[in-house]
């Protein structure tokens, strides 16, 4: 069976794969002889899939599947699985070093220093964390380590996530937006949550809040975000992940002292990513033997390939 790796895999990983199986990739040439995808960024809509008639599994190296079309992959025989335990402690601790690099204020600083503007202490516009409201939009394994996070360092936390059983204090989300000092998103991209973060939305923030998104780029609408931040209802937007990913470099968002923008790189630890590829290939290893994979985010295919 030929395993395709839509990015260069991780070799220390691979010892993980079954012997009887072959690696190939990146090349999208070799794409149409998969039997499995451990898929990175690529797409994998109808289209893509017909290009590999006998794929049977397409795991997914994190936890979104927006970028896979379950209806089409279902329609095919395919299963799709994540990995959704892999990212969560780099995920979570990334958002927190973005939420502490927006509070201190340490690019804005740095800047300072390297151009020897003097009055260093005057200058600071940093805050303290200690007290304030961080509301998380989202409570699943990420949520839920950042909220542990938060409140080791004094942060009061609010929850809004109506799908998931929530063990702290929570609010409907007009309510937490206009009450927290911090909101931090942690929602998977639907149709439902694009552009959650409209202008509507942020108009309710209360000014000088601090805007994470370390979860997908299209929660946020970047136009009314850079409004918010024009009027000083955002005081920092700190984002791993924007819409499109990467930005380009004349984005205006890449140009403003209160951005803070990583290239969606929350999860790129090696300890990350080590434990996001272990759990593809293990699907990839299960599917291909003809067992149930752990994570399938398309279980109505199992019936119909024969797995339970």
């Amino acid at each position: 069976m030929r395993v395709f790796f839509d990015r260069a895999p991780l070799p220390e990983a691979l010892p993980e794969l079954d012997d009887a199986h072959e690696v190939t990739g990146p090349d999208q040439a070799e794409w149409p002889t998969a039997h499995a995808a451990i898929a990175g960024p690529v797409r994998y809509d109808g289209p893509h899939m017909d290009l590999a008639p006998d794929l049977r599994i397409v795991a997914r190296t994190g936890i979104g599947v927006d970028a896979v079309d379950l209806d089409a992959a279902t329609e095919r025989g395919v299963v799709v699985c994540n990995t959704p335990d892999g990212p969560t402690i780099s995920t979570a601790e990334h958002a927190i070093g973005l939420l502490f690099a927006a509070a201190k204020r340490i690019d804005r600083t740095q800047a300072d220093l390297r151009a020897a503007t003097g009055d260093y202490t005057g200058r600071s516009p940093a805050i303290e964390l200690a007290g304030l409201t961080i509301g998380l939009v989202g409570y699943g394994r990420i949520g839920r380590r950042v909220a542990q996070i938060a409140e080791g360092i004094g942060m009061e936390v609010v929850v809004h996530d109506p799908f998931a059983e929530v063990d702290r204090r929570t609010a409907e989300l007009d309510e937490l937006l206009a009450s927290s000092d911090v909101v931090s998103l942690h929602l998977p991209l639907t149709d439902d949550t694009r552009h959650l973060m409209d202008a509507e939305k942020l108009s309710l923030l209360s000014e000088g809040t601090i805007l994470v998104n370390c979860a997908r780029g299209g929660l946020v609408d970047h136009d009314a975000l850079i409004a918010a931040l024009d009027d000083g209802r955002v005081a920092v937007a700190a984002l791993d992940v924007t819409d499109p990913e990467p930005l380009p470099p004349e984005h205006p968002l890449l140009h403003r002292d209160d951005a803070i923008i990583t290239p969606h790189v929350a999860s790129a630890t090696f300890a990350g990513r080590m434990k996001m590829s272990v759990a593809a290939i293990h699907a990839v290893n299960a599917v291909l033997a003809g067992r149930t994979p752990d994570h399938v985010c398309n279980p109505q295919v199992l019936d119909r390939i024969g797995l339970t």
